[in-house]
């Protein structure tokens, strides 16, 4: 992982979704569970996807409902000095759809093969062999399946509060983008009002309030409603108060 890159929740939600069902879910759906904007989810997928953390989306297939085909696993070993070379060698043999390489020991190059019949597969091996490669053990594969990482999924109750998205800038502001909750302490209010009450401090400004296709410009009179996507700006950093003014309090 990209050293420089640290994830947070936002991000591990993201990553969690797009492990889940990359084809069906879309910015909106994850954004709708986390509490921030599409256009919040579709940076953060940019961000991921660019720092080399998301490498990629790919199609689960089953060639045998597909077209009749076998797939097969060969368990290799490949000298480890040359495993990286070896590896893209690997990936050049026709048939071949996916190539793991483990870091030490035994069988540290897997290789995920589709032939038409058991010749083809028997083709696939002798190419491998050329290469240099020996193949420990090899067998088909009956069927796989691809399952989220389960830490990044949130807990029960964060699936029912809201997530925020922070930028911190230089001098120690913040801009917090955040969705009001259902029945949250300051969904009614006015601007002004919840200034009166404490849940919004002389710090901290709300610079625009996103509701649904259209963008309210934010005034002391902006009544504000469970939904509302509002962009917040501090001095220094949003009061925890305010944070929790935001969300559902159940």
């Amino acid at each position: 992982m990209n050293e420089e890159y640290q994830l947070d929740e936002v991000d591990r939600r993201v990553i969690h979704a797009l492990m889940a069902d990359a084809r069906n879910t879309s910015a909106p759906t994850i954004a709708e569970g986390l509490g921030v904007s599409a256009g919040t989810i579709r940076n953060r997928i940019a961000r991921l996807e660019e720092a080399g953390i998301i490498k990629g989306y790919y199609a689960h297939v089953d060639f045998e409902q597909a077209d009749g085909r076998l797939t097969n696993l060969y368990l290799c070993n490949a000298p480890v000095a040359e495993r990286e070379s070896v590896a893209a060698r690997v990936r050049t043999v026709p048939g071949v759809v996916h190539v793991r390489e483990l870091m030490t020991g035994r069988r540290n190059l897997h290789v995920l093969a589709v032939g038409e019949d058991i010749a083809d597969l028997r083709r696939v091996a002798r190419a491998l062999s050329s290469l240099g490669i020996e193949i420990e053990d090899e067998d088909l594969v009956q069927a796989d399946s691809y399952l989220p990482y389960a830490p990044y999924e949130p807990e029960e109750d964060e699936r029912r509060g809201t997530l925020s998205d922070f930028v911190s800038l230089t001098g120690g502001s913040e801009i917090v983008e955040a969705t009001i909750g259902e029945e949250a302490p300051i969904d009614g209010l006015t601007l002004s009002e919840a200034g009166d009450r404490g849940l919004l401090d002389a710090d901290t400004l709300v610079i625009s309030v996103d509701r649904g296709q259209s963008v309210v410009t934010p005034r002391g009179d902006t009544v504000l409603r469970a939904g509302d996507e509002v962009t917040l700006f501090s001095r220094g950093d949003v009061p925890d108060e305010t944070l929790a003014a935001l969300r559902n309090t159940e």
